[in-house]
């Protein structure tokens, strides 16, 4: 047996270009106005009416005020949730993948090819296409008639249907399956298998 593989494998994390793009966008325009503003008051042209209007409120309303609390607590909610956003990592649908082995001390190291050369390999799997295989796994089970399987990050849902056989027996039968299953799919986290199997 080959001896485990060492090292931490980080879940994979969305580059949220979209999100960014849309977000950088707004900040923009929100400046480039307040940057007009500034210009028009500097070359002795009044400044745009909603500016003036809120600087009037603001000088009216006090902190104290419901309708300033109300404001201040969404604009603190929708910053907590864009924190949020931004430090998850995203990508829930792929699972990390065990890096593939190195080789054992080698005669005599290779030159670098390019820019790549060295680079980390980093695999995973669509929770998905994890579900299909371990579905197929254990439909092949005898007395298995149909199986619903949902990978989880933690755990692998599996609600099995037998129409012979006793169902101590397809259930003991569909964990070795699905522990063997699970252990080839090369994940760095294997999920635990959940079996539940009725008539």
């Amino acid at each position: 047996m080959k001896a485990p593989r060492s090292g931490r494998v980080h879940r994979f994390r969305s580059s949220r270009r979209i999100p960014a793009a849309l977000t950088a966008l707004v900040v923009l325009g929100v400046a480039g106005l307040f940057l007009y503003d500034l210009a028009a008051v500097r070359a002795d042209r009044p400044g745009m009416s909603w500016r003036r209007e809120l600087a009037d409120r603001l000088a009216t309303h006090t902190p104290a005020d419901l309708g300033v609390q109300l404001i201040a607590g969404a604009a603190a909610l929708a910053g907590a949730v864009l924190l949020l956003l931004a430090f998850a990592p995203g990508l829930r649908g792929i699972l990390p993948m065990l890096p593939p082995d190195e080789p054992d001390e080698p005669d005599e190291p290779d030159e670098p090819d390019g820019p790549v050369a060295g680079a980390r390999v980093r695999a995973g799997l669509g929770r998905k296409d994890a579900a299909q295989i371990l579905r197929d796994r254990a439909m092949e089970v005898s007395g298995v008639r149909s199986v619903r399987v949902k990978v989880r990050r933690s755990h692998v849902g599996v609600r099995a249907t037998s129409h012979f056989r006793d169902l101590d027996d397809v259930r003991a039968d569909l964990d070795a399956v699905l522990a063997v299953g699970i252990e080839e799919l090369g994940l760095a986290h294997p999920p635990q298998p959940r079996v539940r199997v009725r008539r």
